[in-house]
């Protein structure tokens, strides 16, 4: 017999109280705590995100207040707005700050608040790092921005080229406060791609194979990846020249053996692809944005899959396309210059693409599309002059012209500004739950297109009628002074345009009116969480069977808001993610998040006080710090994990997972893989500076140092990186067996051998090579053995580490996890020891 319709009601309102008590612990678990300690302890991924994005957009309008005072100094021949160093500097904090603090920072932040809801996670894979390195970001800007302060800002440019930025022709510490705050910053990039990618990797919705992903979290994945090996040669770079300033070693003095373009080489093999960095996730916002206005899906998600991926690679083969003027030989400027051509092709597939899904769907005009419209336009204006500077006679000609100036602005505002406005627009009801208003943002619309077409249109001609750029003046000769008065004028218009739209955005917040549920109508999974969104995003995990998912199964946000599904038990009190496999994204495990924490913080203020030490001179006292940052970091390791973590998980809906601590795909294991790749890079590049030193070099290594054959006090040190290995291997071997004793007595082993290499290796070369400040050969063969070094020291850190862990019972056969992290990178270690220990006794001798 049915029960009565009163009962039914009676089931359904106590459904109804369990699921709103459920939501109650939720919103508590994954709450920030109160008051100011709870935002510098927070570290939840749409707080961390907003303060990227919001951090972002304060340096994008510090760096257009610079470059307003640059228009007024070029507005008429004869201006004074500015004296040459006061105009080199400001010049070389613009273009810093856009590139370094605005640009990268800015999509990071959109792709750590929109990653997890459009892939249907939680939250990123590790919250405290994405915290540490948003305050390693903030920290970076404002140490750079303190140079003014100290009236020592950097005025070498925003490439900083040598011999302009070294000891001898910058005494004072501007290029110091360039070089050491920019790389603090870079913190932020990489720790954000080592996020971005294991948050990609594994952490989709279940269903979400690769073949179902966002376009825009494909942009990220290969963005990420590009950040993981682009960035490390112009940290490499930037280490090599403060070693340079402050120790006198000799890289880039050509009296002594050094070499200044290998500077350039470093910067540009960072620099063009930064180009591509700032563009990708841009072109993944145009990717989600246009089949939703559409009302269509999106034309070609395979071939603009291909053309990500393909724009990834070929961008690190264009960096000379920079260096076109320096005397690089002919056949090699032909090579380049087709590679700089090659790179449109890929870009063009996913114009086309868009173009076509609009072609074929029924559009939309909104505000978010203004602005692709816009993108459109100026992008491709822009990337038509980047072909025409691929051609080598031509950019002979145009070069260090205001015609770059123009394209490079072209390039950047058009293939990022614009995408970057159109999606502030798209999922500002998504953060705020209102609706911008709309006759604002067109009229801000137009004053940003009209006014950035009339600055930089102008400056095409006045860089082809030969007005140098990076120059304070120039001559009335070149009857240039109109168009310049205009670009200045337009400039103008162009900043209020962009203030009045993060005006609008800001006002939006708290006085635009109410939108409804997915406002847009737009079929990705972002749009299937209410708005504002809370901290945990999904009550339960969704189950995604197609690309746009929304389109397609009209129930799933309900079913996402309820409790009652995969995750959505919070009894446990802990802050749990899905795992899901790389490719499949089937459920694999659950992983557990920490919560606020003052390490990140803590972390940071302790970085930002060893540099500060550093750049004043005082050596012996930022030495000194590293001792609290080392023992920061090994609680911030010790605090990670649940030692008392159940062997597997009931996940909801019958479902049993383990924690990540025993799968195979955790998220520490990708994120050490991304680590190494990123430390990859940056040896990759140390080797590459010896051979390139080497190969312009007279004689290599100079007179009276070369080694007439391999002696046997050279040969020992391999012995110990031997006999760490075999004990790495039999600590494995020994743990999963069950034997944590002897797994742990391997693991002390290996740390030995590893720290004695460390310690044995610069011994051995001190017999035969010289001081670092005699000649470019011995600085790179100290800074190459020292690097080294370096990374056998922290392996021998992690497997004391671990070997600890074991001993207190947190690893253990069924819980393999940070041994196999440590593992992995006691092996890299090792093998990258045995590369240089060739670089650096090998090669001289069979030269």
């Amino acid at each position: 017999m049915s029960g009565t319709p009163g009962d039914a009601r009676a089931m359904d309102a106590m459904e109804a109280g369990e699921n709103a008590r459920r939501l109650d612990a939720l919103a508590r678990i994954w709450s920030n705590g109160p008051g100011l300690a709870g935002q510098l302890t927070a570290v939840n991924h749409g707080t961390i995100a907003v303060r990227f994005i919001a951090t972002g957009f304060v340096f994008l309008l510090v760096g257009g207040l610079l470059s307003m005072f640059i228009r007024l100094q070029l507005a008429w021949f004869d201006a004074e707005v500015l004296d040459p160093r006061r105009y080199n500097q400001f010049v070389t904090l613009h273009g810093t700050t856009m590139m370094f603090l605005f640009a990268v920072p800015i999509m990071e932040g959109f792709a750590m608040y929109l990653l997890p809801k459009m892939i249907g996670a939680r939250d990123l894979p590790f919250p405290r790092l994405s915290a540490f390195g948003w305050w390693c970001y903030l920290f970076g800007g404002l140490f750079l921005y303190s140079s003014l302060l100290f009236d020592a800002a950097p005025d070498g440019g925003w490439f900083m080229y040598v011999p302009l930025t070294d000891a001898t022709f910058s005494p004072g510490k501007g290029p110091d406060f360039w070089l050491i705050g920019v790389t603090f910053a870079e913190i932020a990039a990489v720790t954000a791609a080592v996020e971005l990618i294991v948050a990609v990797l594994v952490t989709r919705a279940p269903g979400m194979d690769i073949r179902k992903m966002p376009l825009f979290a494909w942009a990220i994945l290969v963005t990420a990846f590009m950040i993981a090996l682009g960035f490390p040669p112009l940290i490499l770079a930037s280490i090599l020249l403060e070693l340079q300033r402050a120790f006198g070693f000799v890289f880039f003095d050509p009296a002594l053996g050094g070499d200044p373009l290998l500077w350039q080489h470093l910067f540009w093999l960072f620099g063009h692809p930064e180009v591509y960095i700032i563009f990708l996730p841009a072109a993944g916002m145009v990717s989600m944005v246009v089949p939703t206005f559409a009302r269509r899906p999106v034309v070609g998600y395979s071939w603009i899959v291909l053309a990500l991926v393909a724009t990834g690679f070929l961008s690190f083969g264009l960096w000379v396309h920079h260096m076109f003027a320096v005397g690089i030989p002919l056949l090699a400027l032909a090579f380049f210059s087709a590679a700089s051509m090659a790179v449109a092709i890929p870009t063009s597939i996913q114009v086309f693409a868009w173009i076509a899904t609009l072609w074929s769907g029924r559009p939309w005009l909104r505000l978010p599309m203004l602005h692709i419209f816009g993108f459109f336009v100026v992008f491709v204006l822009g990337g038509l002059t980047g072909v025409m500077l691929a051609f080598v006679p031509f950019d002979w000609q145009a070069h260090d012209t205001h015609f770059v100036v123009a394209h490079l602005h072209y390039v950047l505002i058009g293939g990022m500004m614009f995408p970057l406005f159109a999606g502030l627009y798209y999922w500002l009801p998504l953060a705020t739950g209102r609706m911008s208003s709309e006759s604002t943002s067109r009229t801000a619309f137009w004053l940003v297109f009209v006014g950035f077409n009339l600055t930089f249109l102008p400056m095409h001609l006045t860089g082809l009628l030969g007005m140098p750029r990076r120059v304070s003046t120039y001559s009335p000769q070149l009857g240039v002074e109109w168009l310049n008065l205009l670009s200045t004028a337009a400039g103008f218009l162009l900043a209020v345009g962009i203030v009045a739209i993060l005006i609008d955005a800001g006002l939006c917040f708290a006085h635009g009116r109410r939108a409804r549920a997915n406002p847009w109508r737009a079929g990705t999974l972002e749009w299937a969480l209410r708005a504002p969104v809370p901290n945990y995003n999904f009550a339960s995990m969704p189950v995604v069977a197609d690309l746009y998912p929304l389109w397609h199964d009209r129930g799933l946000a309900a079913r996402s808001a309820r409790t009652d599904g995969l995750l959505g038990d919070p009894a446990s009190g802990r802050r749990e993610l899905l795992g899901t496999g790389p490719v499949s994204a089937r459920p694999e495990q659950v992983v557990f998040l920490s919560g606020s924490s003052w390490l990140p913080l803590a972390c940071a203020l302790v970085i930002a006080a060893l540099l500060a030490c550093f750049i004043a001179g005082l050596y012996a006292l930022a030495a000194a710090c590293l001792l609290p940052l080392v023992a920061l970091f090994v609680g911030w390791a010790w605090t990670t994990g649940h030692r008392g973590a159940p062997d597997r998980v009931e996940a909801g809906q019958g479902t049993s997972l383990p924690p990540q601590y025993a799968c195979r795909n955790a998220p520490g294991w990708w994120a050490v893989v991304g680590t190494l790749l990123i430390v990859g890079s940056l040896f990759a590049s140390l080797v590459f500076a010896y051979f390139y030193l080497w190969l312009g070099a007279a004689a290599w290594p100079p007179a009276g140092q070369p080694p007439a054959a391999l002696r046997g006090s050279q040969l020992w040190p391999l012995l110990l990186l031997v006999g760490a290995g075999l004990a790495g291997r039999r600590a494995t071997a020994s743990l999963r067996g069950g034997q944590g004793r002897r797994a742990a007595t391997a693991m002390a082993l290996a740390a030995l051998a590893a720290a004695g290499f460390a310690l044995a290796h610069p011994a051995v070369l001190a017999m035969s090579v010289g001081a670092p400040q005699a000649h470019a050969y011995a600085a790179v063969v100290w800074t190459l053995a020292g690097f080294c070094a370096l990374h056998l020291a922290v392996a021998a850190l992690l497997c004391g580490f671990v070997c600890a862990r074991v001993v207190r019972g947190h690893e253990h056969a069924g819980r393999g996890l940070e041994w196999r992290v440590a593992h992995a990178f006691l092996r890299y270690a090792l093998v990258q020891a045995a590369i240089g220990w060739a670089v650096l006794h090998l090669f001289p001798v069979l030269q």
